[in-house]
């Protein structure tokens, strides 16, 4: 249904808004770049910033009543605004897009409380729409989605992430990526979060693992893989919100393996 103020947007509004956005992130692809430093290697583009205030606008004009939260303008010590509150990530996999790397996408999702009632995650370069509703199922392209049938580790094609602040932290991912090698089929890692659960949710990839993660590089993905029959969690198995720190989502199948298999040495 469409509306303003405390009403919820339409699949045409959320797709309509990631793919004006994903448009113009591909028609500056390649391109010369003003680009800035938000920390030792986090960038941020010239346009980052001009995707992330054209979908603020559309959301405002839409829904003026409702908080919209992006990558671009969050303090880490700011409280959860109550009611209606947008994730956005304008473009995810910015360091990919400033070095001319095919794997980006933009990230958008509404939430009420600590639950995702829509998510959208779009990559221009391929022109993929991935779109979900709570209680909706999880769509590719407009074709019905699942997660993979795959039933083990060592069967499993997964994927995982490095935090920016990686150098600083002790807890880096490192650790966790060098004892699970030797049980799984394969890890890549494309770093886009988002593209990363996406391909979770259509049965691309098994599973993903990641520390240190926000809110919106979850929030769409981590819907559309409960609504494509996955499961996802924290990585102590407790329940996933898109506020939660670290996320670990699969086909549900392998979940309690790779929890298993990953617990080993986190808090």
């Amino acid at each position: 249904m469409t509306g303003r103020g405390g009403e919820t947007p339409t699949e045409e509004f959320v797709v309509g808004v990631c793919r004006d956005a994903g448009r113009m992130a591909l028609r500056r692809f390649g391109e010369k770049l003003e680009v800035s430093l938000k920390g030792e290697v986090d960038l941020v583009t010239d346009v980052d910033l001009v995707l992330d205030e054209l979908i603020r606008k559309a959301i405002a004009d839409r829904f003026p009543g409702h908080t919209v939260i992006t990558e671009e303008g969050w303090r880490e010590d700011a409280p959860v605004p109550g009611g209606y509150v947008w994730l956005v990530d304008p473009l995810d996999g910015t360091t990919n897009y400033v070095h001319g790397y095919p794997a980006f996408c933009v990230s958008v999702a509404l939430t009420h409380g600590d639950e995702v009632l829509t998510g959208c995650v779009y990559d221009p370069l391929r022109e993929e729409v991935f779109y979900g509703e709570k209680g909706g199922g999880a769509m590719l392209n407009g074709r019905a989605i699942s997660v993979s049938a795959t039933d083990s580790l060592i069967s499993s094609l997964l994927s995982t992430g490095f935090p920016y602040e990686r150098a600083s932290l002790a807890e880096n991912n490192v650790s966790h990526l060098g004892r699970i090698l030797n049980y799984i089929q394969g890890v890549r890692r494309s770093g886009s979060l988002a593209l990363d659960l996406a391909y979770v949710d259509c049965g691309r990839l098994d599973g993903h693992w990641e520390l240190s993660v926000k809110p919106w590089d979850t929030a769409a993905g981590g819907l559309l893989i409960m609504e494509a029959g996955g499961r996802i969690s924290n990585m102590r198995g407790g329940r996933w919100t898109p506020f939660e720190r670290d996320v670990l989502a699969t086909n549900g199948r392998i979940h309690d393996q790779l929890l298993a298999a990953l617990g080993q040495g986190l808090e």
